[in-house]
């Protein structure tokens, strides 16, 4: 098998994906997988999610929005993904406020709760990415009370967004937080359109007097998870399952194959592209095609639990990623990279309501608690805890700190000099993997 090309290439089997044209994290999907059975995190088998439900989604949602074809597996196992939709929810507790902005307020205080509302390109509970997200929209709630009323839309294909954003606006939201990177351009248009509102852009770089980019070092927390991979290898050969040749994504597999190859020197990574942020048969089957090419362990910058329960199935040790995933693997978790957005989200709907919001492009840390490790699993030993905790130590007041040289590329050339480390400035448009990744960057 060749490794570094898309599930898609070596996969049977129809799904489809909600809009039309790009990619696009919300995956409705309707394949097979030979001898897994995918749950959720309540023992429920996915499939019992109905089809019609999530079709329904794509209607009230996506307007008009066109089906793909995707991704899908092989033949006795059929998955249906979570509905697309909304919910709303008020809540009552003590206002508190972290995190920070930069730039001129552009806001005057506000009387009566403040609509705040949140865009999720995958199911709000698919114990990942875009739970992450809404665990920090509940931590919002908690905090500011009645202050506050959210709301959140979910499964929302990045294509077909704009449309999302208008309805939200209508609705009265004064915050908008877009927590996919595809849903940018809209969210730039909608800016321009509406001064009056303030936009909150996930993993984006473009700013506007109303308009923020937030994210933060996951590369960082990855490699720490990387370093785990590397502990529990046996044979040297890890896979990794990624979803898009974007920089984001390829410093992200760059940061686990260092973190690997920190822990179990001259380890190899074999990747798989799935060409999805969320898609539980592509996973499953990238999971299963690269234990059955030799990696003992599997590591993921992907969002479900798939290939987690693939893992547990085959005895695997598996590294998660985005939120604590080990009820999926109870015996094989090792660890998973995780971030906490409730801090930054509560500070910047606390400043809408105060009349101090302040456009900026807030980049988190593990040293700030912005990104951070999730608990290690039973079968990680004290020793590599312990080389684990100095590397943390160590990123916290110098993050990126693993990208210091001497590195080379895939082809053996030195791209960064002994005593130098990337920045953001290289690390943000970055196109090449480092030495000991098997696979193309360019998807």
């Amino acid at each position: 098998m060749q490794f570094g090309g898309a599930v898609g290439d070596q996969a049977g089997g129809v799904g489809d994906l909600v809009g039309g044209g790009g990619e696009g994290r919300a995956w409705i999907s309707e394949a097979a997988a030979p001898d897994v059975s995918l749950t959720d995190a309540w023992g429920r088998n996915l499939y019992s999610r109905q089809v019609t439900r999530a079709v329904r989604g794509v209607e009230e949602n996506n307007g008009g929005a066109r089906m793909r074809r995707v991704l899908a597996l092989g033949a006795s196992l059929s998955i249906a993904i979570v509905a697309a939709g909304c919910g709303s929810t008020d809540a009552t507790s003590t206002p508190t406020t972290t995190g920070g902005a930069s730039s001129t307020p552009t806001s005057t205080p506000t009387t009566g709760p403040v609509k705040a509302a949140w865009i999720y390109v995958g199911p709000h509970d698919d114990h990942g990415w875009s739970q992450a997200h809404d665990d920090g929209r509940v931590a919002v709630e908690q905090a500011l009370g009645t202050k506050v009323q959210t709301t959140y839309k979910e499964n929302i294909a990045e294509p077909a967004v704009g449309p999302v954003i208008d309805q939200l606006i209508a609705d009265g939201n004064k915050i908008i937080f877009a927590t996919s990177f595809g849903y940018q351009p809209a969210m730039v248009a909608a800016a321009a359109a509406h001064p009056d509102v303030k936009f909150e852009m996930a993993t984006g770089y473009e700013t506007a007097a109303n308009l923020s980019a937030f994210y933060g070092a996951g590369e960082d927390a990855i490699y720490l998870s990387g370093m785990a991979a590397g502990a529990a290898t046996k044979n040297g050969v890890i896979g990794y399952i990624a979803p898009f040749p974007i920089p984001e994504v390829i410093r992200h597999v760059n940061a686990f194959a260092l973190g690997a190859q920190k822990t179990h020197p001259g380890a190899k990574i074999k990747v798989i592209w799935t060409k999805s942020w969320f898609d539980l048969a592509g996973e499953a089957k990238a999971a299963q095609s690269l234990h059955d090419a030799g990696a003992d362990v599997i590591g993921q910058n992907v969002d479900s639990s798939a290939a987690g329960q693939v893992a547990e199935k085959a005895g695997v040790p598996w590294v998660g990623y985005d939120s604590d995933q080990s009820q999926f693997a109870p015996t094989q978790y090792l660890t998973g990279a995780i971030y906490h957005w409730g801090p930054y989200e509560t500070k910047e709907v606390q400043a809408v309501i105060d009349g101090t919001w302040k456009s900026g492009n807030y980049y988190g840390n593990i040293g700030d608690g912005f990104t951070d490790l999730a608990p290690f699993g039973p079968s990680v030993s004290q020793a590599t805890k312990d080389a684990i905790a100095a590397e943390m130590a160590r990123l916290k007041t110098t993050p990126e700190a693993e990208f210091t040289g001497p590195l080379k590329d895939q082809s053996g050339a030195e791209k960064v000099p002994a005593g130098t480390t990337l920045g953001m400035d290289t690390l943000g448009k970055i196109d090449w993997f480092v030495q000991g990744i098997e696979g193309s960057p360019k998807g």
